[in-house]
């Protein structure tokens, strides 16, 4: 995955018997749990330490067991992905725990962004939405939710994205509105408006884990699962070219830009979860070239 700012940290433990563990150049200090026979582990990632940002790396290969602020990592062939949420506090722990009960762990400082805030002087609309519209919600938000809870084992949350589409930017991801002090919903993804009907791809490997067409409000809507828990959504499609069950790979089309559902005109919103995390699509990927 390409980023505008890699962080590559590679994170050295060196455990002695009655002495203390030694740290790296950098000013991130490690920390570890054992005081046996002397071994040497090693922790390595890159990627956007930031709200809405994610990291990738490795782990040793007599790993047990490793955790992001609490939240279990799934590890593969010593691999392992993880990201931020768009509100994700200052900091957060990484923690990796060896088959000997040695225990790696670092703390990671997670940048603050500059959102873009919308204040507006009017009243947030009171009431939820009607039990009609209900009836017709809940399953579709039961069909997304299912969705993103299959683990299909893809590979491709190890591959640099590419752009689904490229053209205007319309909408940003965590932009907001605050109703005189009431906060709205924010964005939950990348608004790319390049004219309707144009064709878009799958900006990784992945496979179809979602692909129907008349939701309320995404109107055509494919989800596609890149494994490790990372999924990417397209909503408003004009036209779906896969189907559930698919697998596809990088630069694939997938569907046509359109406006289906509650759009006020033709875009793609593309969005990015690593499982309840949202992310930025941007961090995923280079410039418009």
């Amino acid at each position: 995955m390409r980023s505008a700012c890699h962080a590559i940290l590679a994170l050295l433990l060196v455990g002695c018997a009655d002495s203390e563990a030694a740290s790296s150049d950098s000013d991130q200090s490690l920390n570890s749990s054992a005081a046996s026979a002397p071994s040497t582990s090693e922790v390595a990632f890159d990627g956007e330490l930031t709200q809405g940002g994610w990291i990738r790396g490795t782990v040793p290969v007599d790993t047990a067991a490793a955790e992001l602020g609490g939240e279990s990592l799934e590890i593969i062939n010593s691999e392992f992905f993880a990201a931020f949420d768009r509100d994700s506090g200052g900091s957060t722990d990484l923690v990796v725990t060896l088959n000997s009960g040695e225990v790696i762990e670092q703390t990671l400082t997670i940048s603050p962004r500059n959102w873009r805030i919308e204040r507006v002087n009017v009243a947030r609309r009171s009431g939820g939405p009607s039990e009609a519209f209900m009836k017709r919600r809940r399953p579709e938000l039961e069909a997304i939710w299912n969705a993103r809870q299959e683990q299909t084992g893809s590979d491709g949350w190890t591959q640099d994205f590419i752009w689904p589409v490229k053209g205007r930017i319309s909408g940003r991801f965590g932009s907001q509105r605050i109703y005189r002090g009431e906060p709205g919903s924010y964005h939950s993804g990348l608004d790319i408006a390049p004219g309707n009907g144009v064709p878009f791809v799958s900006p990784a490997d992945g496979v179809v884990v979602l692909a129907r067409t008349g939701f309320s409000l995404e109107g055509g809507l494919i989800i596609i699962d890149h494994g490790m828990g990372l999924n990417s959504a397209f909503l408003h499609a004009s036209k779906i070219a896969v189907s559930e069950g698919d697998t596809v790979r990088q630069g694939q089309y997938i569907g046509n830009v359109g406006s289906s559902g509650r759009a006020t005109g033709p875009h793609l919103h593309w969005s990015i979860k690593w499982n309840n995390a949202r992310l930025d699509p941007l961090l995923f990927v280079g410039p418009q070239n």
